[in-house]
């Protein structure tokens, strides 16, 4: 990467996107950050907590300013196609937090945009950079695991009292966390699915989008040469389960386990072939897994955002409490974003590929409205 090149960012949504500003602040190859919220107060309160002199109110002085290289969208889902699209089509880099967008004619859209624009999109997908799917992904690379047999991908959150767009959201139109680092490990695409929804959800909650379904729980089809399948869960509401983004890759010669708990080490078990003649089976042993963290494949700037911790950026009492993001894949997706935009390449995941892991919960959601219907699943394919 060219070490001399840098880029202006603008970030746009506060909120939650408040934990990326110190990240893009240190970044090497980041030479200014505008922050837009169309919240006041918002933008006052961390624009003076970092000291940041490029704040906006309006999305469109972003898209109007010549200056902003690439805008990072932490948005509300509602709008997350519309201000992918207008990104693109002002010639300007995108990452926009999951989902892409709920619709498969609005995935068209962003992937066409994309590739008319010749642009950098990325989808801030956390769950294909935290420590966990680093390390099982070199498990696989390693071959420790084998062939892969089957896998399955939970996302289990109670969405209660959160911003009204939340309310009544179908589970599988926020799925990509589960979705993702199965897709990814396996390097397949989702080609159909059938998928049910599953317990009572109070009345109200129905009526913003339709949806009667706390839960819904769906079985893709991956690939049928070999054949490979997998399980997908997501619960929303009504249903008393600790937050967890997980994922299990169960190989021939080892499977790995997420945690129950959060934070508890996740669980390795790996088979010893002794049987050769009639008997009961192999061994199989269990072994808890210390996860390293990945400070390593990082700029030394930004390696410390891994982790949890009270970064002071100016001042001892600006200091600001930066969570170390979904199992420390904050700085990873932040770095792959620069660092795309600065090499001239597409990122991971780019447009077509976001969009493919976002249809697999789109046509998930529409199966389970069908009452487990087989639906096929859109596939998304680069520019020639």
């Amino acid at each position: 990467m060219a070490a001399q090149k840098k880029i202006n960012i603008a970030l746009a949504g506060l909120s939650f996107g408040a934990e990326f500003v110190p990240i893009f602040l240190h970044h090497p190859n980041v030479e200014s950050l505008t922050i837009c919220d169309s919240d006041p107060e918002v933008l006052g309160k961390i624009g003076d907590r970092f000291e940041i002199e490029k704040r906006v109110l309006d999305l469109d002085e972003v898209l109007n300013d010549d200056a902003i290289d690439a805008v990072h969208l932490v948005t509300p889902i509602p709008v997350h196609a519309e201000q992918t699209v207008a990104v693109l089509n002002a010639g300007k880099h995108c990452a926009c937090t999951v989902p892409m967008a709920t619709s498969i004619d609005d995935l068209n859209a962003i992937v066409v945009a994309q590739r008319e624009s010749g642009v950098v999109y990325m989808g801030m997908e956390t769950a294909v950079y935290t420590r966990r799917f680093l390390h099982v992904q070199e498990m696989i690379t390693r071959g420790e695991i084998g062939r892969i047999q089957f896998l399955r991908g939970a996302h289990y959150q109670d969405m209660e009292y959160w911003p009204p767009y939340w309310m009544g959201l179908p589970p599988m139109h926020y799925a990509t966390h589960a979705v993702s680092p199965v897709l990814a490990l396996a390097q397949t695409q989702a080609k159909a699915v059938h998928c049910f929804g599953s317990g009572v959800m109070r009345a109200e909650l129905h009526k913003q989008y339709g949806n009667p379904f706390p839960v819904e729980t769906a079985i893709y089809e991956l690939s049928d040469d070999p054949p490979l399948a997998a399980e997908i869960t997501r619960s929303l509401f009504h249903t008393a389960r600790g937050y967890s983004e997980s994922f299990n890759v169960y190989g021939e010669k080892a499977t790995f386990e997420w945690e129950q708990i959060e934070e508890e080490p996740p669980v390795v078990f790996r088979m010893k072939p002794v049987v050769t003649h009639w008997g009961r089976g192999n061994d199989i042993t269990a072994e808890r897994l210390d996860v390293p963290d990945r400070q390593d494949l990082l700029p030394k700037e930004i390696a410390r955002f891994t982790k949890r911790g009270v970064y002071d950026e100016t001042q001892a009492h600006l200091s600001f409490l930066q969570g170390g993001g979904h199992g420390g894949s904050h700085p990873h997706l932040v770095h792959e974003f620069v660092s795309s935009i600065i090499d001239e390449r597409q990122p991971f995941p780019d447009a077509v590929t976001t969009a493919t892991w976002t249809a697999a919960g789109i046509c998930a959601h529409e199966s389970a409205m069908k009452g487990g219907a087989r639906i096929e699943i859109p596939q998304f394919h680069p520019a020639s």
